[in-house]
């Protein structure tokens, strides 16, 4: 076993506590990475609050870039010293999701409070969401990386494990959306700007982005939108279909509000689909007139992860991000040490902030 640092929740609504825990080795198919930067991703902020329940104590955090630095027994195309992203997506790659090709819908479930990570008595320690990532090391199950090349800046790549992935992905393989088609964006926080740039990637005629903030709907044609609504408006979906002249092909929601879904069909074209992205808090509903769905052919489908095969997808972004199509240092808003993390937290909760990042090194 290693001592390393990690951030730890003891208490669902709680600071994190930065406390000395224990990692064991990598065991058959699994990798040690040493952290050189970590996200915050409002999920973490969520299962921390306790808004979706789960075992403590936990160790957060799954949007991560580092170093390999072991591997255990048949691990195949990686070595130590790969740079390499860290994610969530531990894929079996046997059960029939994974077989389909939607590895983020692996039915095989993962025990994280009999992973590799323990207190530093020994006592049970959550590795949360197969990651654990709030930490100076992590031990993964090798289908959970991607290796890029090392001069990839690791805060920069760091957000392509979740943030990124989820919000293009979401308007590329879960919209599948096409060449001149309108788009609106519900939330233009991290996961929604990845959505605009999905969007203005896949070469859609008109992009709204749809916020509460001024200054974020600013922030959102920086990364392509082409109009904003306040969501605080009277009828904003009236605005939207006004600046698109019709209604939406696509209506991403990247925010985790019920009342969010409640509105998100009013934005939609005949034909149309809601993507569901954000995750409200367990027992939160929302209310539709199930007719109107029928009588028009509109959808609504469910996008976790942004359906990314992350072999696929990552290195095609990473390519993006090289050749300045993709913006991923804009999106990072501060850097923080893991003693800071609280303050990172909490910055993040304002809502001023695109992506914090927790840096190791």
């Amino acid at each position: 076993m290693t001592t390393i640092k990690a951030a730890v929740c003891h208490e669902f609504g709680k600071p994190l506590s930065v406390d000395d825990v224990q990692l064991r080795a990598p065991e058959m198919g699994e990798i040690e990475v040493t952290l050189d930067a970590c996200a915050i991703c409002h999920s973490d902020i969520s299962y921390a609050g306790g808004a979706w329940g789960g075992s403590l104590p936990a160790v957060y955090g799954h949007e991560a870039a580092g170093i390999i630095t072991s591997l255990g027994a048949g691990v195949n195309g990686l070595s130590e010293g790969d740079s390499v992203v860290v994610t969530l997506i531990r894929a079996c790659g046997n059960c029939v999701c994974c077989a389909g090709g939607a590895p983020t819908l692996c039915e095989t479930p993962y025990d994280g409070d009999h992973g590799p990570l323990k207190t530093a008595d020994g006592g049970k320690l959550h590795q949360a969401m197969a990651c654990g990532a709030f930490a100076e090391k992590v031990v993964v199950d090798q289908r959970q990386v991607v290796k890029i090349a090392p001069d990839i800046p690791k805060d920069a790549a760091a957000l392509l494990a979740c943030g990124v992935i989820t919000g293009v992905g979401a308007v590329v393989n879960a919209a599948k959306l096409t060449a001149g088609q309108d788009v609106v964006v519900i939330g233009a926080g991290g996961v929604g700007l990845n959505a605009i740039q999905g969007a203005r990637i896949a070469g859609a005629r008109r992009i709204i982005a749809v916020d509460m903030s001024e200054e974020k709907l600013a922030i959102a044609r920086e990364f392509g939108a082409t109009d904003g609504v306040l969501a605080t408006s009277d009828k904003p979906w009236r605005d939207a279909k006004h600046a698109m002249g019709r209604g939406a092909d696509a209506v991403i929601v990247t925010v985790g509000a019920a009342a969010a879904y409640t509105d998100a069909a009013r934005y939609l074209a005949y034909g149309g689909k809601v993507i569901m992205v954000g995750m409200p808090a367990t027992g939160a509903k929302s209310e539709y007139e199930a007719a109107n769905f029928a009588a028009v052919g509109q959808s609504m489908i469910g996008s976790k992860m942004g359906d990314a095969v992350i072999q696929r997808d990552i290195p095609w972004m990473v390519d993006m991000y090289s050749q300045g199509r993709l913006k991923l240092d804009e999106l990072i808003s501060g850097r923080w040490s893991l003693d800071q993390i609280n303050e990172a937290i909490e910055d993040t909760k304002s809502g001023s902030a695109k992506r914090n990042v927790i840096m190791f090194k």
